[in-house]
């Protein structure tokens, strides 16, 4: 039986495409295909999709693919690609001063932004600046100008692997800058890494087989106009200091704690370092641009020459932002 026949024999009714080019997915315009890729028709399609997989199917759910590296061997397994579903944007619930923005992973963050100050809610400018999807946001609590996706999430609806559906509060979250897990995950794995002779400190626990499908936001009442003056600035300002012209993936490294990635870099005189057709942006250092063809082995590269040079140069290790996923060629 087919891929194909599965699927229909399963009750599915998303499209499976077989070694899709993930470059079509990515903002960074690079890498290999995924074995398979689903684009599940709507959640509940998903939960089926995610039930009908055998256990030991490597799953990667992708949005819009903006902090992603695809290797240009490819994915092994499967790929969900959620930015044509899960797109529901509504205004749950309003009080005297406060209001309920329920997001569903697929929409696009600086949509939210919008919605927000349409309704005279403010604190949700902020993701006017992140280029992905309310689920991305969430997954590695992206921020911006001084403010976390998680400062505003009042609780978060999930599904794993078996297509369970279930509400989660931030306290059941370990919440840091760029980091996002489950506290019963982050425990377990960490017993195991004990275990297993790995330090605490040096164990990084692996994604969690738990995914973002929504979430419902709190965000005060204030000035509509003022907070599109403000999404407007915000927004000026990313095209001022940013690449927006060229395929980039936003940030590749965290600030270090009182620093800059940016200037450590440009310190380094990495500015305008090429590899291949790949190369870190002469107009703001933290970012790498495909300049037409990159391979994802350029970028990835360039981000190894980056972390070992600063580290040579400054004592500063950098940390991804950037998730680097699949095989090499």
């Amino acid at each position: 039986m087919t891929d194909i026949d599965q699927r229909k024999a399963a009750g599915l009714r998303g499209e499976l495409r077989l070694n899709e080019p993930m470059h079509r997915h990515t903002s960074w315009k690079a890498g290999g295909t995924a074995e398979r890729a689903y684009i599940p028709a709507d959640l509940e399609d998903l939960r089926a999709f995610l039930r009908s997989l055998p256990p030991a199917e490597p799953v990667l759910v992708v949005g819009l693919g903006s902090n992603l590296l695809v290797r240009d061997g490819g994915v092994r397994g499967t790929v969900i690609l959620m930015h044509r579903v899960l797109n529901v944007l509504a205004l749950e619930a309003r009080a005297g001063n406060w209001g309920i923005v329920y997001a569903e992973a697929g929409v696009a963050s600086p949509k939210v932004a919008r919605f927000a100050a349409m309704h005279g809610l403010e604190g949700a400018e902020f993701l006017a600046g992140i280029p992905g999807t309310v689920g991305g946001a969430l997954a590695m609590n992206a921020g911006c100008y001084g403010s976390e996706t998680w400062d505003i999430v009042e609780r978060v609806v999930t599904v794993d692997r078996s297509g369970r559906v279930r509400e989660r509060w931030p306290a059941d979250y370990e919440i840091g800058y760029r980091h996002v897990l489950l506290k019963d995950e982050v425990g377990r794995r960490r017993a195991e890494g004990e275990a297993n002779g790995i330090r605490p400190s040096s164990f990084t626990p692996p994604s969690s087989e738990e995914w973002f499908i929504a979430a419902r936001l709190r965000l005060p009442s204030g000035d509509g106009e003022q907070s599109r003056k403000t999404i407007k600035r915000l927004l000026a300002r990313r095209v001022s200091t940013q690449p927006l012209n060229q395929p980039n993936a936003g940030s590749v490294f965290r600030n270090p704690p009182g620093d800059y990635a940016a200037r450590l870099i440009e310190r380094c005189g990495l500015k305008g370092y090429r590899v291949g057709n790949a190369m870190v942006s002469d107009k703001h250092a933290n970012f790498i641009v495909n300049l037409g063809g990159a391979s994802a082995r350029d970028i990835e590269t360039i981000i190894e020459t980056v972390e070992r040079t600063v580290a040579q140069q400054t004592g500063v290790h950098l940390v991804r932002e950037v998730r680097v996923v699949g095989e090499p060629i």
